[in-house]
């Protein structure tokens, strides 16, 4: 598909104008304009949090010095593999039985 020549564009946006005016095409990027920014500002925010567990993870592993603390700390993280084999398990299982398609096509 090609792009519209720059005579359908002037038209077009000379349509967009007289329906809507200048004034409310205006207010329309200025909102366009503070969601694009606020949509940057997140991207930020998120990358800092990221920054930031990373971090207190790193941190929180150099203060595992005594053996307990290391197996505790094992502990957790083989609980929470479980937990999270568990629900993939039975997310699995849902998805197969939610799967009512025919397998064999002789039949259809």
């Amino acid at each position: 598909m090609h792009a519209p020549s720059p005579m359908a564009l002037l038209l077009i946006a000379i349509v967009v104008l007289v329906l809507f005016g200048r004034g409310k095409v205006s207010s329309l990027m200025g909102e366009v304009g503070k969601g694009i920014t606020a949509f940057k500002k997140g991207v930020k925010e998120g990358a800092e949090d990221i920054d930031t567990a990373a971090r207190s993870e790193t941190k929180e592993l150099e203060t595992l010095s005594t053996a307990d603390d290391i197996d505790r700390a094992r502990a957790e993280i083989a609980a929470e593999r479980a937990k999270l084999e568990a629900e993939r398990t039975r997310a699995a299982t849902d998805g197969a039985l939610r799967d009512v398609t025919p397998t064999d096509t002789t039949k259809l």
